[in-house]
């Protein structure tokens, strides 16, 4: 456990944010569980893997695979792949990208082997992983009057020096993103997550006729405009880990590169957060928000996932968007940029919920959003991200062009 946010730049810009933050903190009536399910449709899912993505209560189940690290089980979820005829195949997330994730940093993809098929459900090859999340920290999440930055703060799940996602399976170049969201032979604890990731919500091993699955927290956020949900499984910063029910894989802020995004050789995609927006009512976004208003000090479970609401991200290249240079320009491997209204935006009230990304770079460009404390505005660590569905109209383009080439 810290008594001091962890975040670097976070730590530097507690002062100066001070005089920018003068939004008032309002209380909310805490946001009640659905009574009826809201299932999106087959048509909305870009994760084809997933089923039953109930958007009220803020979940989705999906296949899970066994695995073995260091001699003991583990579970683990398919994403993402870099092929794009295997991608299609296994009905996960296309991510060319995810083939520069070594460049600089070759730890950061892990070579693993495949050991004889398994049990009569799609005959899986059990993966021997070369490491695995440590579950059984406590998280803790205490927030300050302001909601951010916390009293307290500290992970609730750690990689060990070996574990990365992004996986390689020896003999080939193809990278997969299959993050291990349990570990043991059972029983799975879904209350307290003490063998389980924060946002497994339910966990089925047998090999039935559904096969074993696993139901995930899904996080809210936006995509050119549109309302979306994704998962969030990674991060490389152990504040982003606590506030994102993730774990925490700090070699991963080594992944090829800060600010890359759409230049050669990224393995990154932008996105973007905001550290002090409104907190109330329908502008509410960001960290302050998350904050004061989304249980973040409860444990996630099935009986309040409709109450562990999200800060409302927005996303950069998504997989459905028209333009085959954005829609194939996508990763998982989201690059945070965590911006701060100025003060002259907030008394302007320009600082309004943000749903597109050139909208929030010409921000950037016009002065409105800078970096903490009036830092540069840009990369401050990663998260890995992987988008399940859009929850109303299909995000096909960008509502505004980017007039500062940003």
């Amino acid at each position: 456990m810290t008594n001091k946010w962890p975040w670097r730049q976070g730590a530097v810009a507690l002062g100066a944010i001070a005089g920018i933050i003068s939004i008032a903190v309002q209380h909310l009536p805490v946001q009640k569980a659905s009574a009826e399910p809201q299932y999106l449709p087959a048509s909305h899912l870009v994760l084809k893997s997933a089923r039953d993505v109930d958007v009220a209560a803020s979940t989705a189940v999906m296949p899970i695979h066994r695995g073995v690290a260091n001699g003991k089980t583990v579970w683990y979820i398919i994403t993402d792949a870099s092929d794009y005829g295997i991608a299609h195949d296994l009905n996960v997330l296309y991510a060319s990208k995810l083939n520069n994730i070594a460049i600089n940093c070759p730890e950061c993809v892990q070579t693993v082997t495949l050991g004889k098929p398994s049990g009569k459900f799609n005959n899986d090859a059990i993966v021997h992983f070369q490491g695995a999340p440590d579950f059984s920290p406590k998280r803790v999440y205490e927030p300050s009057a302001s909601g951010f930055p916390p009293l307290k703060a500290a992970p609730g799940a750690f990689g060990d020096a070996h574990y990365t996602p992004f996986v390689r399976i020896a003999g080939s170049n193809v990278i997969y993103n299959m993050s291990i969201v349990a570990t043991g032979d059972g029983p799975y604890d879904v209350i307290h997550h003490t063998n389980t990731a924060d946002r497994v919500l339910a966990i089925d091993t047998k090999q039935d006729n559904d096969g074993p699955e696993v139901t995930m927290l899904l996080a809210h956020g936006f995509d050119s405009g549109q309302p979306i949900v994704y998962l969030s499984t990674e991060a490389s910063d152990p504040g982003a880990a606590t506030v994102e029910r993730a774990i925490y894989v700090p070699l991963l802020n080594h992944a090829s590169f800060a600010n890359g995004d759409d230049n050669l050789g990224s393995a990154r995609e932008r996105i973007f957060v905001f550290l002090n927006g409104q907190t109330s009512g329908d502008n509410a976004q960001g960290l302050m928000y998350l904050g004061l208003r989304c249980h973040l000090g409860e444990d996630a479970t099935l009986a309040n996932s409709s109450q562990t609401c999200s800060p409302l991200n927005a996303q950069g290249d998504f997989p459905s968007l028209d333009d085959p240079r954005h829609a194939n320009a996508y990763s998982p491997l989201w690059d945070v940029q965590l911006g701060a209204w100025t003060a002259a935006a907030a008394k302007a009230g320009k600082n309004t919920r943000q749903t597109d990304e050139n909208q929030i770079l010409n921000l950037v460009g016009e002065g409105d959003l800078t970096g903490p404390g009036g830092a540069p505005f840009g990369s401050v660590f990663v998260v890995n991200c992987p988008p399940v569905a859009y929850v109303d109209q299909r995000p096909d383009k960008d509502l505004a062009e980017n007039v500062f080439n940003r």
